[in-house]
């Protein structure tokens, strides 16, 4: 007796959509300018040197790098310091923020997410991919719902065999 089985695969079958955040992941590098390097004292900040500093330094070495800004010492930094490091990072730089390593991530994902054309997923049924070889931030996670949501059917979390169902919309 011959028994012939078809396996069928649900998952294929089912429509679903998987969207992988870590396509959108920047490959550039990561790195942190701490503005305490140019403190007089450790203490405050002296507009004569940093300016001194801002003509001398080597803005090149950025190049294609993202830098995430910060003062990690407890020290008086007007805010002009930083627009000021700004405006001689960003030529080079592929991305300038004010924040730590996290808030630069995020930055990098929100960016990189505004860039998906959102009506190819118009009245379509999308899983976001849980599992990934590199760290994405939970504000990816957050940004891609808000985006998806005035256009999808329905958003799920996890893999396609294994969803938690996030988002469905009322018909």
């Amino acid at each position: 007796m011959e028994i012939q089985e078809n396996i069928v695969n649900k998952v294929a079958a089912s429509g679903l959509i998987t969207l992988n955040l870590e396509s959108y992941y920047d490959q550039g590098e990561r790195i942190i300018y701490d503005i305490k390097d140019n403190l007089f004292h450790g203490l405050m900040l002296r507009e004569k040197d940093f300016r001194e500093f801002i003509k001398t330094h080597e803005w090149e070495s950025y190049a294609g790098k993202n830098v995430a800004v910060i003062c990690s010492a407890d020290a008086i930094v007007p805010t002009w310091a930083y627009m000021l490091l700004a405006t001689k990072l960003k030529p080079y730089a592929n991305e300038v923020v004010f924040g730590n390593l996290e808030t630069l991530e995020a930055v990098l994902f929100t960016r990189a997410l505004a860039k998906i054309d959102l009506e190819s997923f118009r009245d379509e049924r999308i899983v976001i991919k849980g599992c990934a070889d590199v760290t994405v931030p939970v504000a990816a996670y957050v940004e891609i719902t808000n985006l998806l949501t005035p256009v999808v059917k329905s958003i799920m979390y996890g893999e396609p065999c294994s969803t938690v169902p996030v988002f469905k919309r009322k018909a």
